[in-house]
């Protein structure tokens, strides 16, 4: 284990290179590429950092590692506390590989303000791995809330033609539930007078107070991953978001929800999770299966994948509720699958906009004729979103399906029937771009990936191939994880038909 302070150093190193970019002069004309080179670097060591968190950490402890803490607000007994485990490092190695891709992928793209822009990233970098390395309460709830900031911004100044209208409700959504757990969080430390989350995890609440206490929380979660019905602030955001805005609204902040539920709705609230399991199962399959039957008619080509988005996390909300581990671990696993792959779909989409600046799918037709690499990395995107075999879409999915199995076979049937239909948005998608006639003279000319394009994209199809077919890396890393989450969860405390079924926790 070293000696620095590295949760620290990752979480905010960011934040100080953007102190020291904020100081670029502006009329120097070299601005813009100054700023992106000093983000991108930056983004680089992070990754770097991460890898080395990941190299020395220990999956088989209980404990959380690299734990840092220091008196932060004495009188109340609130700490600076940060610590990871399995779920932390896998949820942190995705940011810091996700956003230097992301920060690469404005090289030909952003022209105004990129100082400005580049400032916005590398603050919304620091307050999501804050967020993943926190271990109090309090420090949690500002990392989780300060994000919709910088990502307010950028919608919002850096978006479409509807960008204010869109910046306005991805912010007040996702801030009229976290109030909620706000509220919940002062709660808390009125019982308890500690803000701590292991400390939390040794203290039990009586099972009226838990439902009260986790409905708070699942009405943050519920919105940040989003799961339906409160899901229409996504669409509208990714629609009217930039390019690098989608891939990491995508890739990351959607996780925070899901996060959330495995850190926090399990072990400090099991009674209750066992309770609300049907109520998350009922609004998981409708996720599911409405979003995709919406994403089937879409003719914007980010509003579909945003749809797809919304029924990924379906799978994800499910696998949680499921109380075993392999539906625990698929969930984790479908987040971070689903990570790569959403923002690499974003990031094909980026390219063919920059090229025509139109996302209507009945623009594009014939596509793999005039850009045939471009054509052949879609088409591995697609097919992971769609969870073919030996591609990291098929692990996650495969290992809800067979949680859900285990509590009611319908369950099952019902994400079952959410995965033919993403297979026929996704396909019917490829085949309208990418097949046939060329539809547009404009496409005659219409240039396959540069170097930047490619070095943004082959990095994530090789992930997503090693992880489809080498699974075992991410799966140890969580597995210990998700058993400590599930703990708490006791056979007594779940409903009667579903005990008789054999729920194992392990």
């Amino acid at each position: 284990m070293l000696d620095l302070p590295l949760l620290s150093i990752l979480t905010f190193l960011p934040l100080l290179s953007s102190f020291f970019i904020f100081l670029i002069p502006t009329k120097n004309e070299g601005t813009a590429r100054n700023a992106r080179a000093a983000a991108f670097f930056t983004t680089l060591i992070e990754l770097a950092l991460s890898l080395v968190l990941y190299i020395n950490f220990d999956p088989t402890k209980a404990e959380f590692q690299y734990v840092e803490k220091h008196t932060w607000l004495e009188t109340y007994h609130i700490s600076y506390y940060l610590g990871v485990d399995g779920l932390s490092v896998c949820l942190i190695l995705l940011t810091n590989i996700t956003m230097p891709l992301a920060i690469l992928s404005t090289w030909n793209g952003v022209r105004t303000r990129v100082k400005e822009y580049m400032l916005a990233f590398l603050i919304l970098q620091t307050l999501m791995v804050g967020t993943f390395c926190a271990l109090d309460l309090v420090l949690f709830y500002i990392f989780f809330e300060a994000v919709l900031i910088p990502m307010y911004f950028i919608i919002g100044i850096w978006g479409g033609e509807r960008r204010i209208y869109a910046s306005y409700k991805f912010f007040l959504y996702t801030l009229l539930g976290s109030i909620l757990m706000l509220v919940a969080i002062l709660y808390i430390y009125t019982l308890t007078d500690t803000t701590e989350i292991p400390a939390l995890y040794d203290l039990g609440f009586s099972e009226h107070v838990q439902k009260w206490l986790w409905l708070a929380f699942f009405a943050s979660f519920a919105v940040k991953l989003p799961m339906w019905p409160v899901h229409t602030w996504l669409p509208d955001a990714h629609v009217e978001a930039p390019t690098a805005g989608s891939v990491i609204l995508a890739a990351i902040l959607l996780k925070m929800g899901g996060y959330g539920f495995i850190r926090f709705s399990l072990p400090l609230f099991p009674q209750a999770s066992a309770y609300f399991a049907d109520f998350v199962f009922i609004l998981s399959a409708i996720a599911v299966i409405y979003t995709s039957l919406v994403a089937l008619v879409q003719k914007d080509i980010k509003k579909l994948i945003a749809y797809s988005s919304i029924a990924h996390m379906g799978f994800v909300t499910m696998g949680i509720f499921t109380f075993n581990v392999q539906g625990l671990q698929g969930a984790i696993f479908q987040m971070v699958s689903h990570g790569l792959v959403s923002g690499a779909l974003f990031l094909c989409v980026g390219v063919v906009y920059e090229r025509l600046h139109t996302r209507d799918i009945a623009h594009y037709g014939g596509l793999a004729k005039k850009m045939p690499l471009y054509a052949v990395v879609f088409m591995i995107f697609t097919l992971a979103s769609i969870g073919l075999p030996g591609l990291s879409g098929f692990v996650g999915e495969i290992l809800v399906l067979l949680g859900a199995f285990k509590v009611q076979w319908y369950w099952a049937a019902l994400l079952g029937t959410g995965i033919i239909f993403g297979a026929a948005y996704m396909l019917r998608l490829y085949r309208r771009m990418m097949l046939g006639k060329i539809v547009h003279e404009n496409l005659e000319k219409i240039l396959d990936l540069d170097i930047i394009e490619k070095l943004c994209l082959i990095p994530l199809v090789i992930l997503i191939i090693f992880l489809g077919i080498y699974p075992q890396p991410l799966l140890k890393l969580t597995e210990y994880a998700a058993q400590q989450a599930l703990e708490p969860i006791d056979m007594k405390f779940l409903s009667k038909n579903v005990a008789e079924l054999g729920i194992r926790s392990q």
